[in-house]
């Protein structure tokens, strides 16, 4: 039997995740996704009461609240209506939220926490960027030298991708290991006083890394017409200065939700799908 499934809060990937579930045949009852999902009748409890809870990605906004758009609740109160025999899955689940669960006898699992997801959301979100640089650019990528900020996950797919299109891929990374890893792939690699040295030439920087990079003396270096594309979590750019030295700076979080929803969705099922399966749950 296939097993039931609650979808609370999130944005469309859970909408599109939804839907790819009822495609497999399953029920599913979702709560806080009117906006994707007019025709729904929404409702918590039903939703709240399914064997598999399904919570967004993230769980909670940055306001610390749950990532729900139709109503404001909190995540630890949340917790109290679930009981022991659900089994609940929430992307990027904070620490706290994880302990309180726990305390509770809980079973709260990370989806995003597998790396056949934050693969598959590497490879969006790299891709994605291409598409947003191509959107405000005036030239092609082709023939343009890029340097990315950051060798994991998203940098090495950012980089293949730029190689792919023509263009230039330098890369910029603090780990001697990481440097040895992009120029064993074909890339440039640079530490502080190398890409200080050839900031001149770039038309094109994306930025991976979580925390402060190109500062305001950096960035003095990089030619007016460099497009800066920061796709950290946390900015790597400051953007403040980057402005105030003429440049265009575009702070691109979130990709993988905005512009590729189905695709995302499709991953974030395969995933749970996996966890359902080793746990002995039958999809």
């Amino acid at each position: 039997m296939k097993p039931c499934f609650g979808i609370l809060g999130g944005d469309r990937r859970q909408a599109e995740l939804c839907r790819l579930l009822r495609r497999d045949g399953h029920t599913v009852h979702t709560f806080g996704l009117k906006e994707w999902l007019p025709d729904e009748d929404s409702a918590l409890e039903a939703a709240e009461g399914a064997p598999v809870v399904i919570l967004p990605l993230p769980v909670c906004g940055a306001d610390g609240l749950f990532n729900c758009p139709d109503r404001k609740i909190d995540p630890t109160a949340l917790l109290t209506r679930f009981s022991p025999e659900q089994v609940l899955l929430g992307g990027r689940v904070s620490d706290p939220m994880g302990r309180a669960a726990a305390e509770k006898g809980l079973t709260l699992l990370d989806y995003f926490a597998r790396e056949e997801l934050t693969v598959t959301n590497a490879a969006i979100t790299a891709e994605g960027a291409i598409q947003t640089a191509m959107e405000h650019l005036d030239r092609t990528i082709w023939g343009m030298d890029c340097l990315v900020l950051g060798f994991g996950r998203i940098g090495k797919l950012l980089c293949r991708r730029i190689q792919g299109l023509g263009g230039r891929a330098a890369v910029f990374a603090r780990k001697p290991q990481d440097r040895a890893w992009a120029s064993a792939c074909g890339y440039e690699a640079m530490d502080l006083v190398d890409m200080r040295r050839a900031l001149g030439r770039f038309s094109l920087v994306f930025n991976t890394v979580p925390s402060l990079v190109l500062d305001a003396a950096l960035l003095e270096r990089l030619p007016k017409e460099c497009l800066l594309v920061d796709l950290a979590s946390q900015p790597g750019i400051d953007h403040k200065a980057a402005e105030a030295a003429g440049h265009t700076v575009i702070w691109a979080r979130s990709l993988p939700g905005r512009l590729a929803p189905v695709t995302a969705a499709e991953a974030i099922r395969d995933t749970i799908y996996h966890i359902l399966e080793e746990r002995g749950g039958l999809v």
